[in-house]
Parts: C-alpha cells; structure tokens; sequence
C-alpha cells in the first residue's frame, strides 16, 4: 500500500502553487485577467531513497524541498504577475542566492540574536534552564512580532487571501466535494496541515528541547542549535502530519492549536477569482496523479 499523500502547497504573488505526487503546478492571474499554469515534475529525494521517507527523516527533506520549489514557485509568479514573457526562467545562481539569504535571515534572527540575549541573561540567571526558556521565549517573541509585522503589508495581505483560498480548496477536496467555487467558498481559511502552523511548532519544540542544555559559550550555543535544527524540523514535521489526519490524537489537535490561531494573521477572505486559482492549481496537480 502506497504512503498516504497529502495534497498542499502555498499562496505565490497574485496565484497558489499546489503539489502532488509527481509534480507542482502554479497558477497565477495575469493582468489581462487569465490564468496561467505552469507545470513542473518532481524528482524527490524520497523517491530515489527510501530510507529518507523514515519517520523523523523525511521532514528534514521535505523542509528543503518545499524551501527551493517554494522559492522557484514565487520567482515564476512574480514574472507572471507583472505581465512579463512566460519563457522567462529563473536563473540557477538567482535561486542559490535567494535560498543562501533566506537561511541567513532565519538563522540571524532566531539562533544568533535569541542567543545572545541568552548570554547576557547568563550574567543575572544563575539557572540554566531559565537562561534557555527565556531564550526560546525571546525566539518566539521575535517570530510574532515579524508576522504581526509582515501581516500589516498591503501587497502582503493579497498574498495572505491567497493562502484563504489555497485552504479553503484543499478543504474542499479532503471533504470528497466537487472542486468549484461554491463549495470552495464555504470552507475556513484555516487549516492544521500548514506551513505557519508548522513553524510555530517548530519554534515551540525549540523552546522545549533547547531548555535542556547546559550553560554554555555564544559560539557554542549557537552551533548547538544548528546541529540540532534537523531533530526538531522532523519531529515538527510528525506532529503537523498527525493534526492534518481525519482524526488527530488530541494531544496533538492541542499542539497545533496555536498554529490554527496564528493562521488569523497569515490567511485573509479570498475572493471568487482567487479561489478559481487556487482550484486551477489543484486540479492541474491531481489529473497528473490520476485522482
């Protein structure tokens, strides 16, 4: 029996990329109001290795996966969006760039500065385990309050309409409903299986795991937290896999709990033609599959 597969995918500028077993589809309005759809295939590390579809491993792949198509997806639709040619490719030094600076980013803001928040703490908290949730709490702070931030954006905020609508049609299909928009539009823009929810998680099991070593040097900190990065995208990656089931454990639907709330933020009311989008996408990715 095959693995059971998911469908998801992402908001991109002004259109949703969804995925499916084998390939990625983006669908992007024009400004000439059509929709264009762009078809890629997949050619997963899971699939050419078994052993990275383990338990625990196969979210430290997906990460990256879902991180490069991610970034190629809104390359494209960013060229889409502004009208220009449909030829128009994304070079390879151009995605390595992209990628380098956004792990950049993340690492600076929530390894680097939590940590050495944590080192000055160390002067006045003589308990590890205090210094190590204050840095986590800090971590989380932080995250919040750059997606309060990012939320508050104009051209943003089209973007989070779009994540409505790619929920709102994958709702709709795990429902076993006919992808139009009419039963599209009564579903809730929020969703377990998401990719905020999964990094609220990620940032909370940070909190939890990291609170457990000792006191240390910032250099040594840090690279702690690097090393560990991997065990807690797997573990992560677990727990928004079991929320995203017909019937979670209830631990579990606790756990995601948050994420759902945080969604408030990230996700907007999609309108008609957004949904038609998100629907494009998704039917593109399953007539491959054969769904």
């Amino acid at each position: 029996m095959s693995e059971e597969f998911f469908y998801g995918g992402q908001a991109v500028i002004e259109g949703v990329m969804m995925r499916g077993r084998r390939s990625i589809a983006i669908a992007v309005r024009r400004p000439d109001r059509t929709v264009v759809v762009n078809r890629q295939p997949i050619g997963t590390l899971t699939a050419k290795y078994p052993a990275l579809r383990l338990a625990f491993v196969r979210g430290v792949v997906a990460f990256f996966e879902t991180l490069v198509v991610g970034v190629r997806a809104l390359m494209f639709s960013a060229d889409q969006a502004a009208g220009e040619g449909e030829d128009e490719k994304l070079k390879p030094w151009e995605l390595t760039l992209t990628l380098l600076l956004s792990l950049a980013v993340f690492v600076a803001l929530f390894i680097v500065l939590p940590n050495l928040v944590a080192v000055i703490l160390q002067r006045w908290l003589a308990s590890p385990v205090a210094v190590n949730l204050a840095e986590g709490v800090f971590r989380l702070l932080v995250f919040l309050g750059y997606i309060i931030v990012v939320s508050r954006l104009r051209d943003i905020q089209r973007v989070f309409q779009y994540h409505g609508a790619e929920h709102k049609v994958i709702h709709s299909f795990e429902a076993g409903e006919d992808l139009v928009v009419e039963n599209a539009r009564r579903h809730s823009t929020l969703h377990p299986r998401c990719g905020t929810a999964f990094l609220l998680i990620v940032m909370i099991i940070m909190v939890l795991m990291f609170s457990l070593l000792g006191r240390t040097s910032l250099v040594l900190r840090i690279a702690t937290r690097l090393a560990l990065l991997p065990l807690v995208t797997g573990v992560s990656y677990e727990v928004v896999r079991l929320a995203g089931r017909r019937n979670p454990p209830k631990i579990v639907e606790l756990a995601i709990a948050p994420g759902l709330w945080l969604q408030r933020l990230t996700t907007r009311e999609p309108d008609d033609a957004q949904l038609e989008v998100a629907i494009a996408a998704l039917k593109d990715v399953l007539e491959v599959d054969g769904v």
